[in-house]
């Protein structure tokens, strides 16, 4: 980047640089050039240049700080412009510290730009406590009439859950534009007043896209896609958030088909919309669709974000494919991505672990800053599927040594671990200290897990017992699990009560008689096997051919 000596003393041309900047070292040669030219006092500058590097360099807003420490007398413009740069960027407590340094001066007042900026920091982390003091500093600096102060206080207190609050603020306000009447709705929604929103909806005088969009969310994630469905039809323009707003509702509905004919109305696909399809596709178990959704996105000459490839990477986990999940990891790895970020470590550890690159996992896992448990679980449950019983057992005792509460969930993983494994002592060691030390109420998923394990090792009696002492109703994977024990174990006694009881849970299930029949074959109660026939043909129950209760049970 050079400079003529005229253009050292000219502000437009050096502001016309300045908007070219990418980098620190575009900066620092606009910033001594500055100097150079006597600009440095140069509020309407050195304004610019603040703004600039900090949407340029969030990251960094140590330079802009520094530059504008170097002004002698910074007016209430400079001020506000790093104030907003500090409220999008750093903490709270930075917030307040630069705050309360801007009140200690002798030259400025916090104005009616100040304190919006301020006040959607504290709604942000719905820091309540902070955000009532700053709303009362605006009634004493009366900026509390101003339009915009008193939409970012209404939003303030609808995020906190001070629905009361809001209406108060909001009552008050002697000018109201489409945002107050959008943030008191949104507080509304925020709150499950549906009916409180809607009335307000119906009242606005004028409504904005965000407000259409607003009622609309709000209506998909009451789940009344209906509803949702006719006011997007109503809205005079919609953007790509409307359609995308409808689609992950229609997605997570498990309407996929609905979901897909909207997207394609849409023109302008953003990366927004293409997260809301291939998630959609995630959830409900269409994972070739999602990675066909990726490959399409990409001939759009679309660059895929974090987000986007954590979804091709959880599609990949439920394919386990090893070759599509080397290209991830690979394209990952080359790209501008950060691999240190919690929820991106964590999918390329379940994709490499699932896909059957343990060794690759196990490395992912452990150089990431922090392992949590979602991490830990995704390792855990990669190690049981590929053998690794024990290590799963001592990466799951690590977790806990290092202060990580397990969940119910996490307690599944290592349960199903324990079982695949045949370790009893440990699987037995786990569901005592999940009752006794972390409180947890054991599921029927986590009886079944200790029900399998106990009639895997022979102790077919002792599994029995587990599920009629259960507080909770058991279901027909747990009764299955021990059915299965039983045949193993050629127990034709505890079989034919604990088939009985299946007949109740799954009087259509054909897996069951056929287990049950199998039983009696074994024993040489040949009787029995016709007697069990028999039944299955009075009640209309059919075998499907090539299909076990134990073939099914697996699967599941």
């Amino acid at each position: 980047m050079r400079f003529s000596s005229e253009l050292e003393h000219s502000s437009s041309a050096i502001l016309s640089l300045l908007r070219g900047c990418k980098t620190i070292r575009d900066f620092n040669q606009v910033h001594t050039h500055i100097i150079r030219g006597g600009c440095e006092q140069d509020h309407f500058l050195i304004t610019h240049f603040i703004s600039i590097c900090a949407a340029v360099l969030p990251s960094n807003l140590s330079y802009p700080a520094a530059v504008f420490d170097c002004v002698t007398r910074p007016n209430i413009y400079l001020w506000n412009v790093l104030m907003k740069s500090y409220c999008q960027n750093s903490s709270l407590n930075e917030c307040f510290s630069f705050f309360r340094r801007m009140r200690s001066g002798l030259d400025v007042v916090p104005d009616k730009y100040t304190f919006p900026s301020m006040i959607k920091a504290c709604s942000n982390v719905s820091a309540l406590e902070e955000g009532r003091v700053l709303h009362g500093m605006t009634v004493r600096c009366g900026t509390d009439g101003d339009v915009f102060v008193g939409s970012s206080l209404v939003d303030f207190y609808g995020k906190c859950g001070q629905i009361d609050c809001a209406r108060k603020v909001f009552d008050g306000m002697s000018v109201r534009n489409e945002v107050s009447w959008t943030a008191m709705m949104v507080g509304y929604l925020s709150f499950g007043d549906m009916a409180a929103a809607k009335s307000l909806f119906d009242e606005m005088p004028k409504r904005n896209t965000a407000t259409w969009n607003a009622m609309i969310k709000g209506l998909v994630k009451s789940g009344d896609l209906n509803r949702a469905r006719n006011l997007f039809d109503e809205m005079p323009v919609r953007n790509e958030v409307s359609f995308t707003t409808l689609t992950d509702g229609y997605a997570k509905a498990g309407d996929m088909a609905a979901a897909r004919s909207l997207f394609d109305q849409l023109t302008h696909k953003d990366l927004f919309s293409w997260s809301a399809l291939m998630s959609g596709y995630v959830q409900n178990g269409k994972a070739c669709e999602a990675v066909k959704a990726f490959s399409k996105m990409q001939d759009s000459n679309l660059k895929p974000d974090e987000f986007i490839m954590v979804n091709l990477m959880s599609a990949c986990s439920q394919l386990g494919c090893s070759e599509l999940a080397k290209w991830v990891d690979s394209y990952m790895k080359n790209g501008s991505f950060d691999l240190r970020r919690a929820h991106v470590a964590a999918a390329l550890v379940d994709m490499n672990a699932k896909c059957g690159n343990m060794e690759r996992a196990a490395s992912l896992f452990e150089e990431m800053p922090k392992q949590d448990l979602i991490s830990y679980c995704s390792t855990i449950h990669g190690l049981c599927i590929h053998g690794f019983g024990s290590q799963a057992v001592h990466l799951f005792d690590r977790m806990i040594n290092e202060g990580i509460r397990p969940d119910d969930v996490a307690f599944t993983v290592i349960l199903s671990a324990c079982t695949h494994a045949g370790l009893v002592d440990d699987g037995c060691r786990f569901f005592e200290l999940m009752v006794n030390s972390y409180l947890i109420n054991p599921t029927p998923d986590h009886y079944a897990c200790m029900v399998n394990l106990l009639g895997k090792s022979g102790k077919v009696e002792a599994a029995y017992e587990l599920i009629r002492s259960m507080p909770v109703e058991s279901h027909a994977g747990a009764w299955g699990a021990l059915l299965e024990a039983c045949r193993v174990n050629c127990d034709v006694d505890l079989g034919e009560v604990v088939a009985s009881r299946l007949f109740e849970l799954e009087p259509h299930n054909a897996g069951n008689y056929v287990l049950l029949s199998n039983i009696y074959a074994e024993a040489d109660r040949w009787s029995n096997v016709f007697n069990v026939r028999d039944k299955m043909s009075k009640s209309g129950v059919r075998k499907v051919p090539g299909c076990t209760y134990v073939e099914s049970t697996m699967a599941a």
